[in-house]
């Protein structure tokens, strides 16, 4: 009975995402017109901000209310991993054209991203040289984050809202009336926020009872189930505007989100824990992944400068076989990646 419990609050915790994703979506786009962004900005920072709230509060509420930083950094990773696949594969099939990519998504907000990739596993990297683990398992790399290395992707993504602030500066929006209420925006905005909030607790609650029911690490779930219900408002957000032809928003939001998930959301859960341990066996080879899943996205959105209907299917395809290893290897049915959670 309990089982099943667990399963409807999941079900329902990625409805309240759903509907949240819904109200912050109007809000958003309304907030943007009010203060006349270009579309590049309203994607990579006001929606994808927004939309990835849940990531944010995935790592807040695993961190201090379960004590499972690791739960929200799979999680993290596993919906950075979908966001990059999953989304424009969703958005290109949902686009009545072919998903048009431009110039400043390729040389800008890609290339930023894979700088994003590159600095959090620099830091990564700095916790083992710098704070080894002592007594730690011969077979893995592992090292203890501090507040201080945290600052280094936080750092870097404070340049990427300077670089998107000049943006701003240099754009000139065709004036157009706007009746929008700004503060009601903002309430709305808010309202879908702690609709996400309260979500991310179902998520998170339900993951740890279904590892532990079923003897398999909690890994899997944040990898897998926790990551593709907190990527629902990226998901909705990025597909709805591929339907009405805005395929340069759909895809900017896309980076944009993945950046804040990288360099705000896995710092933030350090600062607030203080310190945490990083296992740098487990976190190269997803970080090697997430690499290879977004040169993939570079190279169909270079090619042409669009995402056709056959390459939405292959990126798809390439994450479903992302999580048949991810969940093979986490089983122990396979051994690939040394010192992987094993299921109990």
């Amino acid at each position: 009975m309990t089982f099943v419990v667990y399963i409807v609050v999941t079900l329902v915790s990625v409805a309240l995402v759903y509907k949240g994703s819904q109200l912050l979506e109007t809000a958003a786009e309304r907030l943007a017109v009010h203060y006349r962004l270009p579309d590049i900005v309203t994607g990579a920072i006001v929606v994808a901000v927004g939309s990835s709230f849940p990531e944010l509060s995935t790592t807040v509420i695993a961190t201090l209310r379960h004590g499972e930083f690791e739960l929200g950094v799979s999680a993290i990773v596993g919906s950075a991993i979908f966001n990059i696949l999953v989304i424009p594969g969703l958005a290109g099939l949902a686009s009545k054209q072919q998903l048009e990519s431009n110039r400043d998504l390729v040389y800008k907000e890609a290339q930023f991203y894979m700088l994003s990739v590159a600095v959090l596993l620099i830091a990564f990297a700095f916790a083992v040289i710098y704070n080894p683990t002592k007594g730690a398992d011969t077979e893995a790399l592992t090292g203890t984050m501090t507040r201080g290395i945290a600052l280094i992707p936080l750092g870097l993504y404070v340049l990427y809202v300077f670089v998107q602030w000049q943006d701003t500066m240099d754009y000139e929006a065709e004036h157009v009336p706007s009746e929008v209420v700004a503060w009601k925006e903002w309430l709305r905005l808010l309202l879908s926020l702690a609709l996400i909030l309260v979500a991310v607790e179902g998520l998170v609650t339900s993951a740890l009872f279904f590892g532990e029911a079923l003897g398999t690490p909690t890994y899997l779930w944040g990898i897998t189930v926790i990551a593709a219900g907190t990527s629902v408002p990226d998901a909705f957000v990025s597909v709805q505007a591929a339907k009405r032809g805005k395929a340069v928003t759909a895809l900017a939001n896309v980076l944009g989100s993945n950046i804040f998930d990288l360099l705000v959301c896995v710092p933030v859960g350090v600062m607030l824990a203080g310190t945490t341990a990083i296992n740098f066996s487990v976190a190269t080879p997803m970080m090697a992944i997430l690499t290879l899943a977004t040169l993939a996205l570079f190279l169909m959105m270079r090619t042409g400068m669009r995402i056709t209907r056959a390459e939405a299917w292959l990126l798809l395809g390439l994450y479903a076989a992302f999580v048949v290893w991810i969940s093979l290897e986490s089983l122990g049915t396979i051994d690939t990646v040394v010192s992987l959670p094993p299921a109990e």
